[in-house]
């Protein structure tokens, strides 16, 4: 696993493993998710429109975790610029998802913020 000096990206890293925990035990064990949760029918719906042939059951939880952090931060957030959030996204993919996943986060961001924009 790659390691990185930047507390940002180290503070993505430990959102996403929150978000990824709490989809097993619905239990909150970083309090910044909390802004997150209360978004997350929102988020999942923005998620599901921009990929509608995945439904998010269907999506690896681990993949939904950091699509739903990328998008809070997208829409809600927006303290980093676009191309930094997706750029992180897809590092947390390649770091923690499948061989597929990197790929599919960025084509769901993308679709997103063509969307949104």
């Amino acid at each position: 696993m790659k390691t990185s000096n930047d507390p940002r990206h180290q503070h993505r890293i430990n959102l996403m493993q929150a978000l990824f925990s709490y989809s097993f035990n619905d239990q909150r064990s970083h309090k910044t998710i909390d802004t997150i949760l209360e978004k997350i029918p929102d988020i999942d719906q923005k998620i599901e429109k921009a990929a509608p042939e995945w439904p998010i059951a269907k999506i690896a939880k681990i993949d939904t975790a950091i699509l739903r952090l990328a998008v809070f931060e997208l829409l809600y957030k927006k303290q980093e610029p676009i191309k930094v959030i997706i750029d992180e996204a897809v590092e947390l993919a390649k770091e923690f998802g499948n061989d597929q996943s990197a790929k599919f986060v960025n084509g769901v961001l993308g679709t997103l913020v063509k969307e949104v924009a």
